[in-house]
């Protein structure tokens, strides 16, 4: 009643016209990026970017080093000096402002001090 049943032999043509669709579509949205490659003048975006994982490392990276080498500096100081704990936490706040300033630089945040110079020069 309610079902309802097709000829067996209409099964093949409707894949047929679903892969030709499929086909032309494919087609107009190849068309489509690459004319709006053309206009904003990059191309297109790949679909596995893997940089931005890579640097993301780079900066989590970057921080956790400043930090170790502060905390490690400072308590190699205490231990020599003998002005526990005092060495560690200074150097473990001066790490964590090398670790934050590392960052900015690798990201692109902070610019060379020297440019800040050559512009104060023009």
């Amino acid at each position: 009643m309610g079902s309802r049943e097709q000829d067996p032999g209409s099964k093949p043509t409707d894949e047929a016209a679903l892969s030709a669709r499929l086909r032309r579509l494919g087609d107009r949205l190849d068309r489509i990026g690459t004319t709006r490659a053309k206009d904003t003048g990059e191309a297109p975006r790949p679909t596995a970017d893997t940089s931005g994982l890579a640097r993301g490392f780079r900066l989590s990276t970057e921080f956790v080093a400043g930090v170790l080498l502060g905390a490690l500096v400072g308590w190699l100081l205490d231990r020599w000096l003998h002005i526990s704990p005092w060495g560690l936490i200074v150097f473990l706040l001066l790490g964590f402002a090398a670790g934050v300033l590392n960052v900015m630089r690798a990201a692109g945040l902070s610019g060379n001090p020297n440019d800040a110079v050559k512009r104060r020069d023009d």
